[in-house]
This record gives C-alpha cells, structure tokens and sequence, in this order.
C-alpha cells in the first residue's frame, strides 16, 4: 500500500427501483471497511457512493405511483443514504446522477468522445429489456424472447440513436486485461469478461428517444429528443463525483484503486467503462471487484418467497459490528453467499464470543485477581518472545489480503492471534505461575494477552469498529494512525496502564422458538471462565443475566386461542393460525411447529403469544406475533395456561 498515497473506493451507484437489501448491505460494508483501514493506515482516502435515478424502468416505476420521476427518485434515494448514515458508513460523497455537476460532467463527456470521433448517429433495431436497461442481440436470447438476465420479455426497439464505438476498443481492452492480470478481481471473472470481448464487441447504443427521464445530449448537439443511455450516464459517476467536467479539485484521486460491483454489473464495468475511458484519455482504474449473490436457506431471495433480508432488521435484531463480521466472514469474495439465522447465531457465539470477547473477559479476571488491574507489557519478550515471533507473523499477512478482496481470509488469518493468546492461558497456567512465586512471568503474560488483543482490535475496526473501540477503551489506548505504526508496524506492545471493567461485548445468543426468525434470546457468559481466574463475578441464574421488574414488563405476553389453522403451502415447518387475543381481529401468526403439532392439534386450543414484536413476514405472510414454546432433546411443546382463560387475559 505504501506506494499508493492516494485510495479512490466506490461502491456502485444503487438503482432506485427498491429499496435496499442485503447485496446493497454487503457491497457498502467491504468498501466502507477497506476505506475505513485506508485512513487509519495514514492513506488520502476518498470513498463514494450514491444512487442511480434515470432511465425508463424509474420514470415507469414513478408514473405508476403516481408521482413526478424526480419526487419518486428523491423518496428512494433517501432511503439508501439514510440506511449508510444509521449503519456509519463513513463515505466522502453521496451522489445522485439528479445532481447538476453530474450532469454536467456527463455532458462534457460525451461531447469529448463525440469530437474524438467515437459516437455517431444511426437507427437502432433490437432487442431491448426494460428491466436491465439492456439491449441484447437476438443470439443472446432465451428461446428468442426473453432477458438471458432477467428472464423477463424483451421488447422490438427501432429508434434513432447515438452509438459509441465499442468496437474500436476491443483489442486494446484485450491488451489492458493481459497486461494488468488483477484489473478484475476475482482473476475468474476476468476470464469470463475476455472470452466475452474475444467473441467480437458491437458499437454501443447509447441515447434513448422514446422516454425523457435522463440527462439530455449537449447543447451544442442540438438535439433535444435524446436523452443519455442510463449506462453511460452512470458510469461516469465516479469521475464527475471527483469534479470531472466542472470543479476537479479532487480529481487526482483518480484512478480509483478498487471499483466494487456485484456479479451482475460486471459487463458494464469491465468493458464499457473502460472503454469510455480510454475514449476520454483518462487513466484506468486498479481493480474491478466483483462479489456474488446472497440467498437466504439455500434459496435465492425474492419478494414472492417474503425471504428477502432486510438488513436493518438483521442489525438491529443481532448488533451492526456482528452483522458486519458475518458478511465479510461468511462467503469468499466472488463466490455466493447464503444468509441464515443459525449461521450468523454461530458466528457470534463462536468466533466473537468464545475467541475474542472470552480472551477479553479472562484478561480482565486475571489482570483483577493477580495484580489489582494493572497490566505492565516490560518483560513480555523475557518469557514469550516465541508467542509474539508467531503472532507478528500472522498480522504481516493481513494487508495484501484485504487490498487483494480476500476479506473472509483477511478475519480468518487475524483469529490466528486470538488462538496463540488462549493457548498461552492453557499452558502456562497462570493460577499455576501466582503459586509458585512467579509473578514476573504471570504479569508478562497478561501483557502478551494485552498486546495481543490490542493488534486485533485495530486490525478488526474496520470491520467491527464499535466492538473495537469498546475493547480498546478497556485497554486504555485509542484506534488511530499512530498506534497502528506502533502496534502493527513497529510491533510494540502497550503501555502499562490498569484495565477498565466492562460487560461481555458478545452476550450469548439462543434462538427463541419461533414464528419470527429474527427473534432471540440473549445470554450475558460468553463463555466459563476458568475457576481460578474468577473473582466477584455476579451472580448468574443458570448463565442468563438478571434483570429489573420494568424490563420485564416491556414484553406484553398474553392468552390467545386459536381458531383457524393451516399449513404454509411448500413448508416443511410452517403453520398459519389466526389467534384471538380478545381484539377486535384475530391475529396472524406463522409458527414452525409443524413438525411437533399439526394443524388439527391446534385448532381450539389456547396459547401463549408475544403480543408487541413487529410484525415479520415469513415465506409471503405477515407474522403479527410469536408462540413460546419449550424444546429439549425430548422434542417441543407449546406453554399453554393450565386452566381456560379469556381470550387477551395477560400474562405476567
């Protein structure tokens, strides 16, 4: 990275035809990540993103609501922005292809290919999908009709038309990917993308006259009817949000160091855009990410199925840092990804709660019970001098991983760290050391734990940096350029300083039966801490951490009986019942207890319900509550009042 002062990051511009999911989630939070260890690292950072709002699909979308496209658009976009403020998406700039700089800078550019001879007037005839903004030629097609994307029909278009010469640049985008073998990441997908380009490129469509929601040619063109191909205008994103063709005060930023995209995108970025800039003399961008799809259960999400992830629900429901972890540590770059509950459940209490936040706890106990808190790192390499040899070796690894999109292999490598400082506790036994008047060495392997989780913890801000920042409070040092050269760098350890108390960062999660997926129950032991660490540990009930009489009373539990049930068509483990709560309707509620209970066992009895959740959707139904049930090794079964009772009669 030294040699790169300046680091340009983008995420795509976002279409505003919906609203953000998972895929949008996941796309922010790498570049949000790499931009966020580009800072620390002492790098002149520039991190973009924004909204795509023109083209046909969004002045259809707009009319169709009702609503003026750029009104429409203005609603839409808003969400995108106000979701990356609330997830502390740390971007320089916002665009949106409505702003007039943009525009602008659109139009400059189009005037430069057009004078370098590159775009030409002529009639365009084909195949066009509304749904992807995409003409595709006829050998493309599914059984001669339908998008080979989107599987939607595709529509005859014949219009007059504006076209780039995309052919004239084939051979020297081929030259450009053999000579730059990482200008596509995963190296797969550049594969991919040459045997494309080597099959022949077509001139380029890139002006529209049968609708008016986009950027419209230049003036000079006098040509009022067309509007810019949605493609070309969005593109150029990344240089007019740098000032290209109006103020370029930050356009030495560019080139960008890496484009992030999804799978789906990826045409259009590793060909046209290229291509647009060789036209305009301007110099290529370093990497072109691309990252793969996201399915929920094994089964590709859509609005149909209700599986669509939400992923303000998914952070709100399990922690933002925990949500970041498992995004970027769940899938291999490039590859497809699938989102489940059970898999995020695992990822928390194994590798944040058992590995890192246990390490934390251990160090305060021990730290506490020894040495009143104070923690002194002076004679670390006397005794350990092999721990930390092992340790530095695995976090020299860390930075090409993460510039290269092996992000998943990036977290994996920085656990190793973690492993060496438990290890550690194991085999020298501290409880052992204190005994046996050793003191100098017990001191020196809390320094070592120290040490080592202050390393982790800066190089895992980027990824989690409110858990970070919390375990770097704890061990008295903050996150910044400095201490990363002094801890990364240099490898020094800490300073002596007395640790901070604080609560797990990572309290054990067990999921609660079961209508809504997302609910959980949380437990305070991240994981038993050894016997002789322990000391003033409050007391437990059987590990779940006691609350107040109010808090308790936040959570409306009622009577319900149920008078209608069935089965969720397609559903191995669904039941729909509609449940009286003594309301004016019965509620809604989707169970899975089919597997323990059938729909005839239901019908009539009485149960109890979680009256004040929100409501969830599970595959296509609305869920106005949650059963609560038991479960062992013996099977589940429903908690029920001993005795008939009223219809809304609380619980409690």
């Amino acid at each position: 990275m030294s040699c790169h002062k300046n680091v340009y990051i983008t995420t795509p511009i976002y279409y505003v035809n919906d609203i953000a999911h998972i895929g949008h989630a996941y796309t922010t939070i790498i570049a949000d990540t790499i931009a966020r260890y580009s800072r620390m690292s002492g790098l002149d950072t520039f991190f973009l993103t924004g909204t795509d709002e023109h083209g046909q699909k969004i002045e259809e979308s707009a009319k169709a609501r009702g609503k003026s496209s750029q009104a429409y658009a203005d609603e839409i976009s808003a969400t995108f922005r106000n979701l990356w403020d609330d997830f502390h998406i740390t971007y320089d700039k916002f665009i949106r292809t409505t702003d007039e700089d943009h525009k602008k800078g659109v139009q400059k550019a189009f005037n430069t290919m057009y004078e370098n001879g590159d775009i030409y007037k002529d009639v365009y005839k084909g195949h066009y999908c509304i749904s992807c903004e995409t003409f595709f030629p006829k050998s493309q097609l599914v059984d001669d009709e339908f998008c080979p994307e989107c599987g939607k029909s595709t529509v005859i278009v014949e219009e007059e038309s504006y076209f780039f010469k995309l052919s004239k640049y084939q051979d020297k985008l081929l030259e450009w990917y053999n000579n730059n073998p990482e200008c596509i990441l995963p190296k797969s997908k550049r594969n991919e993308v040459i045997r494309f380009v080597e099959g022949g490129l077509e001139d380029l469509s890139i002006t529209r006259t049968s609708f008016d929601w986009g950027v419209k040619l230049p003036e000079n063109l006098n040509d009022p009817k067309h509007v810019m191909y949605v493609w070309l205008d969005a593109l150029m994103n990344y240089v007019t949000a740098l000032g290209y063709g109006t103020d370029e005060k930050n356009m030495h930023y560019w080139p960008a160091r890496v484009h992030l995209i999804g799978k789906d995108i990826l045409r259009f970025h590793a060909i046209y855009w290229p291509a647009f800039l060789m036209s305009l003399g301007l110099p290529l961008p370093k990497h072109i990410a691309a990252h793969g799809w996201w399915t929920r259960d094994g089964e590709k999400m859509s609005k149909s199925k209700g599986n669509v992830v939400n992923p303000r629900e998914v952070a709100d429901a399990y922690g933002l840092d925990n949500f970041r972890y498992f995004l970027l540590r769940e899938v291999p770059f490039g590859g497809d990804g699938d989102f489940s509950q059970k898999a995020l459940i695992d990822r928390i209490n194994s590798d944040l709660g058992n590995d890192l936040g246990n390490l934390l706890n251990r160090l305060i106990g021990m730290s506490d019970k020894y040495f009143e808190g104070k923690i002194d790192s002076t004679h670390v390499a006397k005794y350990y001098q092999t721990e930390l040899n092992e340790v530095e070796s695995y976090l020299d690894r860390l930075e090409p991983l993460l510039f290269e999109m092996q992000i998943h292999r990036y977290l994996e490598e920085l656990w190793r760290p973690l492993a060496v400082a438990n290890k550690s506790i194991d085999k020298y036994q501290p409880w052992t050391l204190i005994k046996e008047g050793k003191e100098e060495e017990v001191m020196a392997l809390n320094g070592l734990i120290a040490g080592i989780l202050a390393k982790v913890a800066t190089m895992l801000y980027p990824v989690m940096p409110e858990i970070c920042t919390k375990i770097a409070e704890a061990l008295h040092f903050e996150i910044n350029t400095e201490n990363w050269q002094k801890l990364i760098k240099d490898k020094k350890l800490l300073e002596t300083f007395t640790i901070e108390k604080i609560p797990p960062l990572f309290p054990r999660i067990e999921e609660l039966l079961l209508a809504q997926p997302q609910t959980v129950v949380q437990k305070t032991e991240e994981k038993p801490v050894k016997k002789e660490e322990k000391k003033n540990v409050e007391k437990k009930e059987e590990g779940i951490a006691l609350i107040g009489i109010d808090q308790f009373f936040q959570t409306s539990l009622k009577v319900g009986t149920v008078v209608a049930a069935e089965e969720v068509p397609k559903s191995a483990k669904l039941l729909l019942l509609q449940v009286d709560l003594g309301e004016e309707h019965p509620r809604q509620i989707v169970a899975g207890i089919k597997e323990w209970y059938s729909a005839q066992d239901m019908l009539g009895t009485q149960v109890c319900v979680v009256a004040n959740l929100k409501p969830a959707k599970l595959m296509g139904y609305t869920s106005e509550g949650m059963l609560l049930a038991a479960k062992d090794e013996n099977g589940l079964c429903m908690i029920r009042p001993e005795k008939p009772k009223k219809s809304g009669t609380s619980i409690g």
